[in-house]
């Protein structure tokens, strides 16, 4: 004999905000895979779909272009990358030390494929400059300041505007990366990078004998 059947439990169903969520995270998936691949220009909103297993019209519902899922795939990576830079930063034992180490990795990242086709190549063709700066302010450049700052605050960089040396490192920062990722031999020049971004943050220590 057999014991009673037990009742079949049915899965919750899920929200409709699940949904969308889940839809979103399906077109960003295959909108980076194939922006990283092919490049923005040369992929087309049908391969997305396609890639994705959704419709046209699952796709307009979230994003009212192409430009604008790209936009979410930048915003992503840079999230990404930014998250990646302070869990190197926060490892070292001083604040200037980690400030140094994200920087180098911010870098060395740059090395990656994905990250020189979305960052730092397509994006400054896809994204108005306001865009960009916008973005960027809100992760890369926030890890800056907030690195600037804490070193400040423990006394190993001598008082100074956060926000000017943030902006400042972030813009020798981005035509570093702009370098490595164009050249012929990007190791060779990722080297040389970071060489001179030791030098450059080594002239930050505070120096009270001086």
């Amino acid at each position: 004999m057999t014991g009673p059947e037990r009742p079949t439990r049915k899965k919750p169903r899920k929200t409709q905000g699940e949904r969308s969520a889940a839809t979103t995270a399906q077109l960003l998936t295959a909108a980076r895979e194939l922006f990283s691949k092919k490049g923005f220009a040369d992929t087309a909103t049908e391969d997305i779909i396609n890639a994705a297993g959704l419709t046209r019209g699952a796709l307009y519902h979230h994003f009212d272009s192409k430009a604008a899922l790209f936009r979410a795939v930048f915003e992503q990576e840079e999230a990404a990358l930014t998250a990646r830079l302070m869990k190197v930063a926060q490892a070292e034992g001083d604040a200037l030390s980690g400030l140094r180490a994200g920087c180098r990795a911010f870098l060395e990242a740059c090395l990656d494929p994905v990250v020189q086709r979305i960052v730092l190549r397509d994006a400054r063709a896809v994204l108005s400059l306001d865009e960009l700066r916008e973005i960027e302010s809100r992760y890369t450049l926030a890890a800056l300041r907030n690195g600037i700052r804490t070193a400040i605050a423990s006394g190993a960089v001598a008082e100074r505007s956060a926000e000017m040396l943030a902006h400042m490192i972030l813009g020798a920062l981005s035509e570093a990366a702009m370098a490595i990722a164009r050249a012929p031999q990007p190791r060779k020049v990722l080297k040389d990078a970071l060489a001179e971004f030791d030098r450059m943050l080594e002239g930050l220590a505070r120096n009270d004998a001086g």
